[in-house]
């Protein structure tokens, strides 16, 4: 079968890295993180009971985990930008269908669909892209792409709000027909693979076969990190420390803002001293910044707190990606094998996170030191791998 057409001109580079940036906004940022401030509305609206809203909830991560498996495989059936276009097409629907309480089944079948489609985005949208990218600029580039995550962060905290006072309803139409636009702007934004062309550099393999399950391991245990302050980070600032729901609120806000600014600035700095080192500057300050969280409780130490550990979840994405392009350099099949298996690696660890902090949480009494702690120890025992043996080393020597 042949993917694309022949004779169809290239997309520009701008085009590309928007279209990546889109499909990013649309599988993860919105189809993830918009579900969150929905969660009162769509109890308080008695379309579902609380602990049915939670458990639908968790629907997104058990899709996202299904589409990280099956993103590649898909591609290799229909190519990568015609999967894309798909995967970007049944988020949208998906929001649409899920204004429409029909039921538990239905519901959670489509919030299964949306998480289905952010797996296979983020295992093919960056990979799509990239190789596309010409001279040194490939950190800033993946950063640009991984820019939606952020925005889907920061817009779950100002956007969705403005849709409820339109109703419930009108508020998953509306993020159905803004993931529809995006869709329609990325269209013709994919790269097409030219016929013939190579797409592995012969001879070419990781530095070595330690480097690759570093990294894994790496990876996995920053989806151990991130999830304590990404889901309890309101209720920590807002009955935790006694602030109040506004202040809680406030948090998240800045929490969205160091989520826009993370992928950037991190490609950015990777492009200057490299991923490798990147990815150590970024686990030392993570964890310095959760210690302030937990231990200092001073409002401008907080906020700057928060801002740096919003920054990790979509920022930490460009890195790693990197990274294997860095370890397998010129092979993109590899790397495109590698990223598919990081990011399942990710998907699971988040996926156990979630539902291991909530029964901690749960047995603790509502110890919000306790799972930050864990989240902190985490970012430590991975900047430690990086230094545990010479070959590790070595490897991350770039």
């Amino acid at each position: 079968m042949t993917h694309g057409v022949p004779d169809a001109p290239q997309p520009s580079v701008m085009h590309a890295i928007v279209a990546g940036l889109c499909a990013s906004l649309v599988g993860i940022g919105l189809a993830r993180f918009a579900y969150t401030p929905l969660i009162p509305s769509l109890i308080e609206a008695h379309w579902f009971s609380a602990n049915d809203v939670m458990y639908l909830g968790a629907a997104n991560l058990v899709g996202y985990l299904a589409g990280a498996l099956s993103g590649r495989p898909l591609a290799r059936r229909l190519g990568g930008p015609w999967t894309l276009r798909l995967m970007m097409a049944l988020a949208s629907l998906a929001f649409l269908a899920c204004a429409f309480p029909v039921s538990e089944l239905w519901f959670f079948a489509w919030r299964f669909v949306s998480g289905l489609a952010g797996g296979a985005i983020m295992v093919l949208a960056a990979t799509s892209v990239l190789p596309f990218i010409p001279g040194a600029r490939k950190g800033l580039a993946s950063g640009a792409i991984f820019l939606g995550l952020g925005m889907g962060i920061a817009a779950s905290g100002t956007l969705v709000p403005l849709l409820l006072n339109l109703g419930l309803q009108q508020t998953w139409i509306g993020l159905g027909v803004l993931s529809g636009v995006l869709t329609a702007v990325s269209w013709a934004g994919w790269p097409r693979v030219p016929e013939g062309a190579p797409v592995v550099a012969h001879g070419t393999q990781a530095k070595t076969p330690a480097a690759m399950k570093l990294l894994y391991a790496q990876y996995a245990l920053m989806a151990v990190a991130l999830v304590p302050m990404m889901v309890f980070l309101v209720d920590y600032v807002a009955r935790g420390l006694h602030w109040g729901a506004h202040w809680g609120a406030m948090v998240w806000v800045v929490y969205g803002i160091g989520a826009i600014l993370g992928p950037m600035v991190y490609g950015a700095l990777a492009d200057r001293i490299g991923f490798g080192s990147t990815g150590r500057v970024v686990l030392g300050v993570q964890a310095v910044a959760i210690a302030l969280l937990a231990l200092n409780h001073s409002v401008p130490v907080l906020v700057v707190a928060v801002l740096v550990i919003g920054s990790f979840p979509p920022g930490i994405v460009p890195v790693n990606l990197g990274r294997i392009q860095h370890l397998l350099p010129g092979d993109l099949s590899a790397q495109n094998h590698a990223w598919s298996r990081a990011t399942t690696a990710f998907a699971l660890f988040q996926a156990l996170a979630g539902y291991a902090y909530s029964y901690l949480y749960a047995v603790s009494g509502g110890n919000y030191t306790l799972l930050f702690a864990i989240g902190g120890g985490a970012v430590v025992l991975a900047l430690a791998l990086d230094f545990i043996g010479p070959s590790a080393k070595a490897a991350s020597n770039y």
